[in-house]
């Protein structure tokens, strides 16, 4: 099968041999250190074919951590670690780029030497819990307790954290960055009138809930170049007790500012966890219209509902998450119409090669 979805694409400085894009998504098999683990770098080189590949979330400090095995980018060991990925994924001739977060509210004590998580707001999101391995090696799911408010001082040493994250993704290699503004992390917590009921200048009107987002994009862009520089967002989420009076006029501001910083990436988190709204097409028509770089989507694409918005010139690049997991040369499969095989949830979370590096490719010649 041809079109659109996989022609090349120039982002920027790189050349994409097509516009699939593998979605970031948390596999927690790094080391308690916060290491990516040693099966990391043929994990993503496997998935090379990608146009773009965008890493699994990444913390920027010690206090951004709301998952267990989950990696981080700010010390020199996690750094080298990093260092070995994105050079297996550029041997195969890919570009990679790390998506850096902080969990903000969704976390546990159990990261903060028992203290609660840092938020906007002292807001439990409801009914969220956190993948956690226990005492025994065992890995489930914790539910999240009340977080505490942050302020200005720690608000402003979290942005810091970010630049200096990105810093270090490019020392470690990488072709960018994403900054996670999507799924309910602290972000997006700051962004939504449900998670943030702040007083100061980070809270009530829409852009003082923009003002963390965009101190955080300042920072990094001028660490690192707004032209390496993406956010994701995710404007419709309901996960993780996220909720808004005004979802389209909040993110249409949101565009609107990181259009004018320059912001080389908009990577768009649609609600398919649980069959949600998609995207209405006249907010699509109206954030193309604003935002002059690159725009991604992700949420359960079909090769056919990703052709149509290529075509329309609604979006640029389409991103898979979880048929990567079971098929490494995704885009090759998608291209000649093959079918895709299962990904076992059993081994999503946690675990070593099996349901990791042990998917076979097909066979290309074939």
């Amino acid at each position: 099968m041809s079109g659109s979805l996989f022609s090349p694409y120039r982002l920027g400085g790189l050349e994409l041999s097509n516009r699939v894009v593998m979605a970031p998504m948390t596999r927690a098999r790094a080391g308690e250190d916060e290491v990516p683990s040693n099966l990391a770098p043929a994990y993503y080189a496997q998935r090379a074919g990608a146009g773009l590949i965008v890493t699994e979330a990444t913390q920027i400090g010690p206090g951004a951590k709301g998952y267990s095995r989950t990696p981080g980018l700010y010390t020199p060991a996690q750094i080298a670690a990093w260092t070995a990925v994105t050079d297996a994924v550029h041997r195969r001739g890919g570009p990679i780029v790390a998506q850096l977060w902080h969990t903000g509210r969704v976390s546990h004590p159990m990261f903060h030497g028992g203290a609660k998580p840092p938020a906007p707001s002292a807001i439990l999101p409801a009914d969220t819990a956190i993948w956690a391995v226990e005492p025994d090696g065992t890995g489930g799911m914790v539910p999240c307790v009340e977080p505490r408010e942050m302020d200005g001082v720690e608000i402003a040493a979290t942005v810091a954290q970010f630049a200096a994250a990105a810093a270090n993704a490019v020392t470690a290699g990488f072709d960018g960055v994403e900054l996670h503004g999507a799924n309910g992390y602290l972000i997006e917590q700051f962004l939504r009138d449900g998670s943030n009921r702040r007083t100061d200048r980070y809270g009530g009107s829409v852009d003082n809930r923009l003002r963390f987002l965009i101190e955080v994009v300042e920072a990094v862009t001028a660490a690192i170049g707004a032209e390496r520089t993406g956010v994701r967002l995710s404007p419709l989420i309901t996960l993780k007790g996220m909720s808004d009076g005004d979802p389209y006029g909040l993110f249409t501001r949101v565009v609107e500012r990181l259009d004018a910083l320059g912001v080389a990436r908009l990577h768009f988190a649609e609600d398919d966890w649980n069959n949600g709204t998609p995207l209405p097409m006249e907010w699509r028509k109206v954030w193309r219209e604003r935002f002059r770089g690159t725009i991604i989507v992700a949420g359960r694409y079909t090769v056919e509902r990703a052709e149509a918005l290529l075509e329309a010139g609604l979006v640029d690049l389409v991103a898979f998450g979880r048929p990567f997991v079971a098929n490494p040369d995704l885009p090759e499969r998608l291209r000649r119409g093959l079918p895709l095989a299962e990904f076992r949830a059993d081994s999503l979370f946690g675990g070593g090669a099996a349901g990791y590096t042990d998917y076979p490719a097909v066979d290309s010649t074939g």
